[in-house]
């Protein structure tokens, strides 16, 4: 039996369809099941039950011997939260307790990180010193609650039997369709461009208020859904190596680049105009992100990443094109 906690939501709803499609059905999602837009996301799945969050560790206990793997993909992801108690509840007690858990009962352990730990990059992007971690210097509450749980983690003197947390870089594509602000740029670009009667055509970008990047050159290391799948599907099966790994494709993009791969894949002219960041997330802006894949190289996942313009394209020609879920 496999589990995933975030199930409901976009990355964790990805994996049930990944598993799926490898055969695996003995899976127990694990969400606040409570909102009906997100049921898209797993109606369609196959799985054994639900278990809502708030009831997950007394129904663990009961079935801990039935557990081969958890992937702990559910969190608070927005990265404008800036109520700490919720923060501290769902992305650090949870979690917590998700590992402890894990050591008690002998049960393998993926978690998601965030690349919002790199703060604003100045210490760079590897992952290969553990305690980089502890120097890091996030620009938000998401981030920082992301960091203190590595941090928490690389405490400890007792672990699960392997376990792998993950700082996920930019993640696109189907099932983000409920994230609203949160969601991609590919997602948003798309209905400004496919959606939006009002001014068809023309993606707003933000500008840029760093004077060392132009409009529209802020860099991020975009890499798609089914990329991350892949990733977490291969340490499912793998033996050891247990630690922190980047997950991103180690190629930085611009925005530009991104938008441009978006009309690209609806044979459009590029329209785009420029409008400022918001206010309550300028000073917390990241201008450049780039994961350092080579550790994960390291243990043996030689898969390409799909290239921005080939994921861009499958995600709006597969997916949002039709209304289709993965």
């Amino acid at each position: 039996m496999i589990i995933v906690t975030g199930a409901a939501g976009f990355i964790g709803s990805c994996m049930v369809g990944k598993l799926n499609n490898k055969g695996f059905q003995d899976i127990i999602l694990v969400d606040d099941f409570s909102r009906t837009d997100k049921h898209l996301n797993f109606i369609h799945k196959s799985f054994r039950d639900k278990v809502d969050r708030n009831l997950f560790f007394p129904w663990l206990a009961k079935h801990a011997t039935e557990v081969d793997f958890i992937f702990h993909i559910g969190a608070r992801t927005d990265t404008t939260e800036f109520n700490w108690s919720i923060l501290d509840e769902l992305n650090l007690t949870y979690s917590k307790n998700v590992w402890n858990a894990c050591c008690q009962y002998g049960i393998p352990l993926v978690y998601a990180s965030s690349a919002a730990t790199y703060g604003d990059g100045a210490l760079g992007y590897s992952d290969q010193d553990p305690t980089l971690s502890f120097r890091l210097e996030p620009l938000n509450q998401y981030g920082i609650s992301k960091n203190e749980f590595d941090k928490w983690v690389l405490e400890q003197q007792h672990s699960p039997p392997r376990w792998f947390g993950l700082k996920f870089f930019n993640v696109f594509g189907p099932n983000e369709y409920h994230k609203g602000r949160m969601a991609s740029v590919v997602f948003h670009a798309f209905n400004q461009v496919y959606r939006e009667k009002s001014t068809p055509g023309i993606v707003r970008l933000f500008r840029s208020h760093n004077p060392h990047y132009q409009d529209g050159e802020q860099l991020r290391d975009f890499i798609y859904v089914k990329d991350v799948t892949d990733v977490l599907f291969f340490l499912l099966n793998h033996p050891s190596d247990s630690g922190i790994y980047n997950l991103g494709t180690g190629k930085a993009r611009t925005f530009l680049d991104l938008t441009h791969a978006v009309f690209s894949a609806l044979n459009l002219a590029p329209s785009i105009e420029f409008i400022d960041t918001p206010l309550d997330i300028r000073d917390k802006y990241q201008y450049f992100t780039e994961a350092n894949v080579d550790k994960l190289r390291s243990i043996g996942y030689s898969r390409p990443f799909y290239s921005l313009e080939t994921a861009v394209e499958e995600y709006i020609q597969g997916y949002l094109v039709d209304g289709c879920n993965f």
